[in-house]
């Protein structure tokens, strides 16, 4: 993971992040919006067949679905591969936890391997047999600045590792948080089906309430004073953006949750870092609701929901809903 885009400092990481290039811009997007609309309309109408019968699993039918469908036609992986990719990425995560215990540890390695076996084929693929992909895309890119082959290909399997992992469990989890807390607070989602336009504030107030990443870990590169604490070259900071999200000196009433609230929140990072596929989550999370209001009125969460044991990496594994 030290390869990867979040973990990198400049001068190495302002050319790993133009190698990239501007790849969700508005005209993408637009591409893309109706591609996503379908699947969710999919995924909807099985979620709706699974109703019928009573309680239906939303992470399982939905929102685990909805992010690696996305991101799995974007990159051109088989779809018969999603469903082994999204497992590997559950476990990858435990690595990036606060107090992984050793099963964890090793389970994160396992999926490691596995997914650098997996995309590094992937990368030789392609390179034999280029296509008009981002992946494609990558390698000329890299071809042309870097006249080492094997450079190249390290950095362009990094690139589309970082894509799977950071498109999948993040954006599950505000796919799914939304929806709960919109369910667990019936008025204000009523409040929105009259104001459909006032989604992208109420995916806001959930990415500050309850962020997908609660903790971001970060290693000193000189001696340095934060809030009042001498930090030692080398010594490892862990920012807690969960707690930031609920401190009362920046947010009235941090414990409410409030979708008119619009607030500013570090649910998708900041600086050289703000996560490069945040309108793409987004545009996930807007069909999804805007789907969601239409179709789906009077549903309630019948049992209480399941979380991963996670500190870092928030994850539900279930949301158990029926119609009322």
């Amino acid at each position: 993971m030290g390869g990867t885009l979040p973990m990198l400092n400049p001068p190495h990481h302002t050319r790993v992040r133009r190698s990239v290039g501007n790849v969700f811009h508005r005209n993408s997007l637009a591409e893309m919006k109706a591609s996503v609309e379908r699947t969710t309309s999919r995924l909807l109408d099985r979620f709706e067949e699974e109703l019928a019968y009573g309680p239906a699993d939303f992470c399982t039918l939905v929102s685990e679905e909805l992010p690696v469908i996305t991101i799995g036609e974007w990159l051109q992986i088989p779809s018969a591969d999603f469903a082994f990719l999204r497992s590997l990425t559950h476990d990858q995560v435990y690595t990036q936890e606060l107090f992984p215990n050793p099963s964890q540890l090793a389970l994160s390695d396992e999926s490691t391997r596995q997914l650098r076996e997996y995309f590094t084929s992937l990368v030789k693929e392609r390179r034999e047999k280029p296509g008009r992909d981002p992946v494609s895309e990558w390698i000329r890119v890299w071809d042309a600045q870097e006249p080492d082959r094997e450079v190249a290909d390290e950095a362009v399997y990094s690139l589309t590792l970082f894509m799977l992992l950071a498109a999948l469990e993040t954006t599950a989890h505000v796919l799914s948080s939304t929806f709960r807390l919109l369910l667990e607070h019936p008025r204000q989602l009523n409040w929105l089906r009259i104001h459909p336009e006032q989604i992208p504030d109420a995916i806001d107030e959930a990415l500050r309430y309850d962020a997908p990443i609660h903790m971001i870990s970060r290693v000193a590169s000189e001696d340095t004073e934060l809030a009042g604490v001498t930090v030692r070259k080398n010594e490892m900071v862990q920012l807690m953006a969960g707690a930031a999200h609920h401190d009362p000196a920046h947010y009235a009433s941090p414990e409410v949750f409030d979708i008119r609230r619009r607030p500013a929140h570090l649910g998708f990072g900041g600086g050289i870092h703000f996560c490069l596929g945040n309108t793409l989550a987004r545009l996930e999370a807007d069909c999804l609701l805007a789907a969601l209001l239409e179709r789906l009125p009077g549903l309630r969460i019948t049992a209480a929901p399941l979380w991963e044991p996670r500190v870092a990496f928030r994850r539900l594994i279930t949301l158990p809903v029926a119609r009322a």
